[in-house]
């Protein structure tokens, strides 16, 4: 039995594709001329960025269910978590130029009558800090989450339900306005990162083009994952776990590297999310939101990681379509199609793609299979 590739045939289309993204959407934005058939708005680019972004989100949920069967329904709070540390960075960076002119506190804490800058606030004026916070802070709480977790063999829909109380939790913590987070308007009022303008349209390219290389590399990552020996224990750990620690695996450890791995991967999505919408508020730990996630993986096709980033850019453009015309229909239509999928397409979109390409290759082979003028039958070809 052979090991699988690192880079099969979906693979290669799927980093092929944004590897063309990348490129055409900057240039359809900086280089096409306003008003041509060819030229993309910069809220468009801000738009598709966000979806690269909820496309690599799903891969961490993905790694994680598809591959090991860990059902998170917290895994909105690790990207809010992200989000957050590069929101902080964001508003140091404003400085005297808020509204208030306060050289070191955000507006919102002289509006709340702040004496000086929380401690752990301190260090994200850099920019390498507030990057390395993207990811120790999700993989942290992650790591310590999952040790407790997996330590008391915590599986199944009740693992489900503490993933999402962990995140209810930490949704109400942020909304209190002493926590020094902002309450429940959040961080807002970027102006610049690392000195260039959050409103230009180079500015906004080049986040898109960070989104889709992070999508890449987080790709690369998952699949390198899956497809090594650790991606087979994983897989047998979801199949038959009882089997797998039976054998020998300390099956705990397993888990507790790729739920910690997963969640730093989240963590990045949502550094990359905050600076091209603009905002980032407690809403983004709403249970239903990692909920959303869950059905993104499941609607593109769970263990199938280009299948998961499908299905994120998919449903919400979807979302940005149904929103924008019937915005009260719009769970309706989600619930629906959760539903459908999973009757009609258990393996998801793509999966069902790759299953009707399958049958129908299987079909042409035997249609032009040689056959013998007097018999029928098939003949072998000469060795």
């Amino acid at each position: 039995m052979t090991a699988p590739r690192l880079l099969d045939t979906r693979s290669v289309v799927f980093l092929t594709l944004i590897a063309v993204a990348a490129v055409a959407v900057p240039m359809a934005n900086l280089a096409a001329e306003p008003g041509s058939a060819l030229h993309l708005s910069s809220f468009a680019v801000s738009l598709f960025g966000k979806y690269l972004t909820y496309a690599l989100l799903a891969l961490s949920v993905d790694l994680i269910w598809g591959y090991c069967g860990i059902l998170s329904l917290g895994h909105g709070a690790f990207f809010a978590l992200g989000g957050y540390a590069m929101g902080m960075h964001l508003m140091r960076e404003i400085g005297p130029r808020g509204v208030y002119a306060h050289p070191v506190l955000p507006d919102f804490m002289v509006f709340l009558n702040w004496d000086a800058l929380p401690w752990y606030w301190w260090g994200f004026d850099m920019f390498w800090f507030a990057c390395l916070m993207v990811v120790l802070v999700p993989g942290a709480l992650a790591f310590v989450f999952g040790w407790l977790a997996f330590r008391s063999r915590v599986t199944g829909v009740y693992l489900s339900i503490i993933t999402q109380a962990l995140t209810y939790a930490l949704m109400l913590a942020f909304f209190r306005n002493d926590m020094g987070f902002g309450g429940n308007n959040g961080l807002t009022d970027f102006k610049d990162l690392l000195g260039f303008s959050l409103q230009s349209d180079a500015t906004r390219a080049g986040l898109f083009v960070a989104s889709a290389l992070a999508l890449a590399a987080g790709f690369l990552i998952c699949r390198f994952i899956v497809t090594s020996r650790l991606g087979q224990v994983l897989v047998s750990i979801r199949d038959a776990e009882a089997r797998a620690r039976f054998l020998g695996y300390r099956v705990e450890s397993y888990k507790l590297f790729v739920f910690t791995i997963s969640a730093m991967m989240a963590g990045v999505a949502g550094a990359l999310y905050v600076p091209q919408v603009g905002i980032i508020n407690p809403g983004e730990f709403s249970p239903a939101n990692s909920i959303e996630i869950v059905i993104w993986v499941a609607v593109g096709g769970r263990g199938l990681l280009a299948g998961a980033a499908l299905g994120a850019i998919l449903v919400n453009a979807a979302k940005t379509l149904l929103t924008g015309w019937a915005p009260e229909i719009w769970l309706f239509f989600l619930g629906g199609v959760f539903v459908l999928v999973t009757i009609f397409l258990p393996r998801g979109v793509l999966g069902g793609l790759t299953a009707a390409g399958d049958r129908l290759g299987r079909r042409r082979r035997r249609e032009y299979r040689p056959r013998t003028a007097t018999s029928g039958r098939t003949t072998q070809p000469a060795e």
